[in-house]
Formats: structure tokens, sequence, C-alpha cells
């Protein structure tokens, strides 16, 4: 076969998709189902709820389904307004839809990042264009942005564990994402002549969705999903040069109108309920404190998230920097002159750098503060790839050509690197008095081989890519089934064995006490508190702290506790020897793990604590 007839066989191809593109679409569906089932549906309930974050939103979830009231979210006895009640709803509707269970707890999270990933690929599809100047609509380039942009904001690490995990984090995020890329299609939509309906329209149908998304964002974490899709929008606008044209074109009543319907009402329910409490604990606590002060000891550099996100975005945020570069940010006269459809890259830029810029102020740092920013990151990798695809070998010189080289040689180092890492794994990874036999079932399942496998294969296969100069633009592909072959083959595995030695004592614990507690007799933990317990204990578990023992607190709390003359306590032997307990004190019920259930004497501890 000669080069003239594979060149007519590509444009009698790339015809035929111009002419029926419902197998693509085909394709589409059968692709998003695919990606998302691996990425947020297999295995979603088979590992317990994990400590300490999730159980708390699971069980205040819990609480609201046991007294019926959806406006004060409880949790262990008190009330719990550190976030607003988007998780606690999302999640308490689906425990009365599917019964109480970590799938169920989980399974809304997995639908709102499916949700980014469907609403980005619909995103790409209609403008997946890469640069300013870019005016031909390629099929083939607009539908391999949407599969692989799809494909990479699906499978990343960031994105599938705050998938699989029942807190708020992903309704913010997702909240955000599908607000701004529901900006960017109404922002698209009204250079064409697009559909009306209802009398409204596309256009102004996608920039009400902004307004709803936002709202939705605010009622899972607040007005932080106001202030950062509000400020990307206002940065991207001014860049472009169209915020008078876009203001003027904005459905500000029908929007607004919108965002306060579906935002405030709970806000004004639980003020008028619970008053300053509320405000103090959720406006002056957990917004205003966090930004200005360090919260819960989490502090950090300025350049804190610089590599959380490009670990979080692995393998795909080797090419972050280039596929910035790419978007010739200097050539601001460009981007103005050029049409709308084409400011998708741009516009995802000012959406990562505000995300960036605005947590890195704040002086609690945490890495799922940046979890926002991922959808766009991955847009603009997307946009980089689909760009190497089109681009013509003969085109592949000067020093971008160069600069793709030493990524790509970067990239093979990082998945040798991570494939030697994990041959010796055992040797690296610390001891964890949680999980003692961690290493040694982590050796005896081969895991750790399995990983250095995948991540070798994966980096060679790319060191053939670049070896093959014409084949470069494939190395995506090593990248893409490297980490689902490590995902699904590795990762899936040993988060059970971390579950099980870490959570699963726990959880047997809390099944034990259900039948040992007796009438009246008050649930201890010593240590660093466990939430867990109470999620599967169901009942209100007390929290004495080292610092407690060791400053004083203990014995007031032993002294005070009424009900019962005898105390359950779960905790590690260390805790109980800082109370002076010796064995013969106590009852040990049962042992799981390094924690031991045991009854005692609430005066015997007084006692022994007396005497130290």
């Amino acid at each position: 076969m000669n080069k003239v007839t594979v060149k007519n066989n590509k444009t009698e191809i790339v015809a035929a998709w111009k002419k029926d593109t419902k197998y693509l679409w085909l394709f589409s569906g059968l692709w998003l189902f695919v990606i998302s089932l691996i990425a947020f549906i297999v295995n979603l309930g088979s590992i317990g709820l994990m400590d300490k974050t999730e159980p708390m939103f699971v069980e205040a979830a819990r609480q609201m389904t046991v007294t019926g009231d959806w406006i004060t979210p409880y949790w262990n006895g008190e009330t719990r307004f550190d976030k607003p009640p988007l998780t606690y709803w999302l999640v308490g509707l689906f425990f009365q839809l599917f019964g109480v269970n970590e799938w169920a707890a989980r399974i809304p999270s997995a639908l709102a990042a499916i949700a980014v990933v469907i609403l980005g690929f619909y995103t790409l599809k209609k403008f997946g264009f890469s640069r300013a100047n870019e005016n031909s609509q390629t099929p083939t380039k607009l539908w391999f942005s949407a599969w692989i942009g799809a494909g990479i904001i699906a499978l990343n690490p960031f994105w599938i564990a705050w998938g699989r995990t029942g807190v708020s984090d992903m309704f913010l995020s997702s909240g955000i994402a599908l607000a701004l890329l529901s900006f960017f299609l109404g922002y698209g939509y009204s250079e064409r002549n697009s559909k009306s309906y209802l009398g409204l329209s596309t256009s102004k149908w996608w920039y009400i969705s902004y307004w709803v998304f936002m709202a939705l964002g605010v009622l899972a974490k607040g007005p932080v999903a106001l202030v950062l899709p509000g400020l990307t929008v206002i940065a991207f606008l001014l860049y472009v040069g169209r915020f008078i044209e876009v203001v003027k074109e904005t459905p500000w009543v029908l929007g607004i109108g919108s965002f306060l319907l579906v935002s405030v009402p709970w806000f004004v329910l639980v003020t008028l309920e619970h008053g300053q409490e509320y405000i103090s604990t959720f406006f002056g606590l957990h917004n205003v404190q966090r930004f200005t002060s360090v919260v819960s000891r989490h502090p950090g550099a300025w350049y804190y998230y610089i590599p959380v996100i490009m670990v979080g975005l692995l393998p795909w945020s080797i090419y972050l920097p280039l596929a910035i570069a790419k978007l010739r940010v200097w050539q601001r006269q460009k981007w103005v002159n050029s049409p709308r459809k084409n400011h998708l890259g741009i516009f995802c830029l000012c959406w990562f750098l505000v995300v960036l810029v605005f947590f890195s102020s704040s002086v609690t740092k945490l890495a799922g503060y940046v979890l926002p920013l991922m959808p766009a990151a991955s847009i603009i990798i997307a946009l980089f790839w689909s760009e190497q695809v089109e681009t013509k070998s003969e085109e592949t010189s000067g020093i971008w050509s160069l600069l793709f080289l030493f990524t790509g040689i970067a990239n093979v180092g990082v998945l040798i690197g991570l494939g030697v890492a994990s041959f010796f794994s055992y040797q690296l990874i610390g001891e964890d008095a949680m999980m003692p036999q961690f290493t040694e079932l982590l050796q005896a399942s081969n895991l750790a081989m399995k990983a250095g496998i995948v991540w070798s294969l994966a980096g060679f296969s790319c060191l053939i890519f670049l070896f093959l100069r014409h084949y470069r633009r494939w190395i995506w592909i090593a990248n893409l089934l490297g980490f689902v072959a490590f995902f699904s083959w590795v990762g899936f595995p040993v988060a059970k064995i971390v579950d099980n030695q870490r959570q699963l004592p726990l959880r047997e614990l809390s099944s034990v006490v259900k039948t040992e507690r007796q009438q009246e007799e008050r649930l201890a933990f010593l240590g660093f508190m466990r939430p867990t317990l109470v999620f599967y204990t169901q009942e209100v578990v007390d929290s004495v702290t080292e610092a407690d023992i060791d400053n004083g607190p203990a014995l007031d709390y032993f002294q005070q506790i009424a009900g019962s003359d005898t105390v359950l306590i779960i905790s590690e032997q260390k805790y109980l020897n800082k109370l002076g307990l010796e064995k013969s004190d106590y009852t040990l019920i049962k042992q799981e793990g390094v924690y031991k259930l045991i009854r005692v004497s609430k005066q015997m501890v007084i006692e022994r604590y007396k005497s130290l």
C-alpha cells in the first residue's frame, strides 16, 4: 500500500465521520461508561469508611435519616456546623434508597465526579481547539480532545480518590467545575445562532446553569464556591477583552435568582434555629479563620501545592508545564482577536491559576484544597495532546519539538522511577503501629512486584515511542494503559490490605460493643479519636485524648460521667499504661489488631490515675 492510497483512505474516513457520527457517539458513550466504571464504581463499597473525615460526614447523614431533622447536622451527639448540608442530604437520600452501607455513602461523590467527566467531554467536543489562531474545525481533533480529556479528568489519583470518598470535597469541586464549564458553554454558544428552549437561547440556559452549580457548591462547602468561579470568570473576561460584552448578554436576574433560590433557604433556616452559634462556627472558624490562620495544624509554604498537583495528576502532570507554555499566554492580542470557540485553553488556565493562587494565599493548607483545579489542568493537557496527534510529522521540529522530547524523557524517568520504587517498596515503607503486618502482607501478595512490572512496562513503552520519532505523539497511550493497569491490578488490592489492617479491627470491635454494652454504660476511646467507631457502633463515643491523659482532663472525665459504675474503653495498650491500669484491673472483652475493648470500673481508673 503506497502513501497515496493511505492518504486517500484517511480522507475517506474523515468524510465518513462528517457524514454520520452516530458510531462516534456510540463509541463515546461506551468510552465514558468504561472509564467511569473503572475509576468510580468498581469496588466502591468494598472497603470500610476511612478515618477520620469520611465517617463524620456519613454519620451526620445517617443521623438526619434517623431524626428526620434535615436542617441541623449532628455528629456524636453534638451539632456539626463545619460544612453546609448538601453532602448530608445526598448521602442520607441514598441511605434511604439503598440502606446504610459504604456503597450508598460514596455513590453520590462518584456520580458528582462522573458528571464533570461527562460535561468535560461535551465541552471539549464542542470547543476543543488548542490555539488562538485555529480556524478550521477538524472533526478528528474535536473528537480526540473530548476522548482523551474525559480520560484524563477521570483517570488521575486525586479525582479518583475523592470521587470514591463520602466527603464534601468532591461536591465542592464538581460544583465549581460544572459551573465554570457551563459558563464557557454559554460563552461559546453566544457566538452562534443557538436554538431556543422555553423562550431562552441555549447560551442563556448554560449561563443560568453556571449560577445553579455555584449554588450547589455553596451548599456543599460554603462561599468559596461563589468566590472561585467568580474570580475565574472576571480574570478570563478581562484577559480576552470581553468583559462588557458578556455582562450585557448575561441573564442576571434569572441567574442570581436561581442562585438565591437554591442556596439561601437552608442558611436562613439554620441561622433562625441556631443563631450566633452557627454563624460563629461556620463563617468564623471554618471560612475566615481557615484562610487567615493555621487550623488543625495544617500549615504549608507558598509552594506547597506545586508538588501536590504534580503528584495528584500523575502521570499526566509531567506534560502540564509544556501544555501551559503551548497556550502562549504572552500573545494576548492573538487571544483577544480570536473567536470565542478557541478560548477554552486560556479559560482553563485562568481557572487553574485562580484556584492555585487563592489556596496558596491561605494560611491553612490541605492537599484536597486544590481538587477544584484538576479538571482545568486535565483539559489543558488534553488540548495539548490533541494538537500533538493532529500535528504532521514534518512539522515536529524547532524548540517545541525539543521541549516535547525533554518532557517525554522526564515521563520515561518518572515511570521507571515508580517501577524501581515499587520493586524496593518493602525497604522504603516505614513501620506503622496501626498496620503492624502491612509490609508482610504486601510482600506475600506480590503486589509490589506487579506494580514494578506495570510501571516499568509503561516506561519502556514510552521510551519506544520516543525512539520512533513519528510515533512520539502516541506516548499518552502508554501512560493511560499503565495507570489503568496499576489502579485496577494493584491499587484496589493494596487498599483492601490497608483497610484490613487499619480499619477492620475498629469495625469488628464496634460489632462487639453493640452486644456487650450495658444500659447507661459509657463508651470511651483513648488516644486519637477514630470517628468510624461512632458510625459503626451507632453510639455516642467519648473522646479522651493523649493530651487529656497527660494534663489532667482525663481525671475530670472519669469523675464526672454519670450512669453505670463501669465504662467500656477502646484503646491501645500504651494509653492504658498512661492511666496506670494493670491487666488485673479490667476485663478484656476482645482485642483486634492494636486495639483492646475493655470494661473497667470508673473508680478503679480514678484510683490508678491519682496514684501516678
